[in-house]
C-alpha cells in the first residue's frame, strides 16, 4: 500500500513540475548519474589500519566515542555496505592511504605500493563501488607541523615520495575500474603562532607539488585542497585558498572545495562560477561546519542546497565531482553516513528541479519581483515526493524507514564490538 501512495504522490508532483516546464523523469535519470564518493573514515574516526598507527594528529580531530566503531578492514567494509544499502543510486568510495590492506606488515608511508590496495580494488568491483584516493600526511612520527613544506630535506623528501606513490596507486585503481580515480592532496602544514617565513614555506610546498606531479597518468585525476587552519596550527596555513587557486590555475589542476575550509560566513557556492572559468574541474568535500571545520554530518541546509544549485546553474554537472567529508563519532556512524548522503542527494535533486529556464527569462527581462517570487514558490514544490520515488525505484527505504533498521544493526552488530 505504501508503494502505491508513493507512486500517487509522485504522479501529482510530476504534473505540478510539468506546469513549470520540468520533466521529473529526466531529473530522476540525472540523479542516477549523481555519484557520491563516500568517505571511508566516518566508519572508524580516521584511524586506519597501519600496524604502527598512533594518535590522530595534523590539526584534525574526531570528537565523541559512540559505541560500535569499526576496528578492522572487514568491519569498515561491512559498515560501508550497510550504509550503501540505504542510499539510492550507485556511489564511490574515497580511501585514505592509511586504509591499505597491510595484513599485519609494517609499511611506512614512503614504501606503500598498489599491492596493499589490491583487495580494495577487488572489493570495489564486487560491490559496484569505484574508488577515489587521498594521500595521508597526518598521524605519523614525521608529520609534525610541516610535511611537504618542511625545510628539513629528508622529511620533505619522505612526504614527496609518499605522495608520488599514492598517485601511482590511484593510477592502478583507475585502470582497474575503467574510470579515473580522483586523488586528493591535502596537507596540514602550518604554524600555531606567528611565522616570519610565510614565503619560504609556500615556495617549498610549490616545489614539492611540482615534483609530485611530474609524472603524467591517464587513469587518475589530481585535486588539491586548501584549508583555513587546523587545531594547533591556527596562525598560518601554508596551503591556503589563495595558494591553491594560484597553483591550480597555473598547473590546470582540479581544485577541491571543502565546505568546512572557509570562513563560516563565506559562500562556497559563490566560488563555483569563478573557479570553473579557470580550472577544468572541481571536487567537493561536503560537510557541515559549525563555527569552524567541525565536520558535522551534512544536512539539507541552505549552504548545501545553494552549492548544488550553483553547479546546476553553471551547467557544470559534468565538471564537478562529489565527495563527503565528515567524521562524527558522537552518533551512530552508519546513521551519519546515511543522513549525510541522503541530504546531499536531496540538495542536488532540489537544484535539478529548479525552474531555471523561467528564472533566467525573468532575469533577462528585468522581472526581478517575478524571479524572487518563483524562487520562493519553488521551495514549497513537492520535491520530496520525487525523492521518495527515487528511493522506491532503487529499492531502498523510503522516508524514515531506515532508522529502525540501523538501530537493529546497532543492536545485532555494533553493540558487540568491544
Amino acid at each position: 500500500m505504501k508503494a502505491e501512495l508513493i507512486d500517487k504522490a509522485y504522479e501529482i508532483a510530476k504534473a505540478r513540475y510539468a506546469e513549470l516546464g520540468i520533466d521529473t523523469e529526466k531529473v530522476l535519470n540525472q540523479m542516477q548519474d549523481f555519484h557520491l564518493s563516500l568517505h571511508c573514515w566516518q566508519a572508524d574516526d580516521v584511524t586506519g589500519f597501519e600496524v604502527q598507527a598512533g594518535q590522530l594528529t595534523g590539526g584534525i580531530q574526531a570528537t565523541g566515542n559512540y559505541p560500535g566503531k569499526a576496528r578492522n578492514i572487514d568491519e569498515v567494509r561491512a559498515d560501508i555496505l550497510k550504509a550503501k544499502s540505504y542510499i539510492p543510486g550507485t556511489h564511490r568510495l574515497n580511501l585514505h592511504e592509511i586504509y591499505g590492506d597491510f595484513q599485519g606488515k609494517i609499511v611506512d608511508r614512503d614504501e606503500v605500493t598498489p599491492e596493499y590496495f589490491q583487495s580494495w580494488i577487488e572489493w570495489g568491483k564486487e560491490n559496484s563501488m569505484k574508488l577515489d584516493f587521498n594521500s595521508t600526511s597526518f598521524s605519523h612520527p614525521k608529520s609534525g607541523n610541516l610535511s611537504l613544506a618542511n625545510p628539513d630535506k629528508s622529511i620533505r623528501d619522505f612526504w614527496i615520495e609518499h605522495t608520488k606513490r599514492c598517485r601511482a596507486i590511484a593510477e592502478e585503481m583507475g585502470k582497474a575500474q575503467g574510470d579515473p580515480c580522483i586523488m586528493n592532496v591535502w596537507v596540514h602544514d602550518g604554524s600555531k603562532d606567528i611565522t616570519v617565513n610565510r614565503m619560504k614555506y609556500r615556495e617549498l610546498l610549490k616545489d614539492s607539488l611540482d615534483q609530485i606531479f611530474e609524472t603524467k597518468y591517464d587513469n587518475m585525476k589530481d585535486c588539491i585542497e586548501s584549508k583555513v587552519f587546523g587545531i594547533g596550527l591556527e596562525s598560518y596555513t601554508v596551503g591556503s585558498n589563495d595558494f591553491y587557486i594560484g597553483y591550480g590555475v597555473s598547473r590546470q589542476k582540479m581544485i577541491t572545495l571543502d565546505t568546512g575550509h572557509f570562513h563560516p560566513t563565506e559562500s562556497v557556492a559563490d566560488k563555483v562560477s569563478s573557479l570553473l572559468l579557470y580550472v577544468p574541474e572541481l571536487m567537493l568535500h561536503v560537510s557541515r561546519p559549525i563555527r569552524w571545520d567541525s565536520d558535522h554530518v551534512t544536512i539539507m541546509d541552505d549552504p548545501t542546497t545553494e552549492l548544488f544549485q550553483e553547479i546546476v546553474r553553471c551547467n557544470a554537472l559534468n565538471r564537478v565531482h562529489y565527495g563527503l567529508d565528515y567524521f562524527d563519532a558522537s552518533i551512530n556512524r552508519i546513521g551519519a553516513y546515511v543522513v549525510g548522503s541522503r541530504a546531499a542527494q536531496k540538495s542536488m535533486l532540489r537544484a535539478l528541479l529548479e525552474p531555471l529556464d523561467t528564472l533566467r527569462k525573468y532575469e533577462a527581462e528585468g522581472k526581478n519581483f517575478e524571479r524572487l517570487a518563483l524562487l520562493e514558490e519553488a521551495k514549497a514544490m513537492p520535491w520530496n515526493a520525487v525523492y521518495d520515488e527515487f528511493c522506491l525505484r532503487n529499492n531502498v527505504p523510503v522516508g524514515n524507514e531506515f532508522i529502525a533498521d540501523i538501530e537493529k544493526y546497532e543492536a545485532d552488530v555494533l553493540s558487540k564490538r568491544a
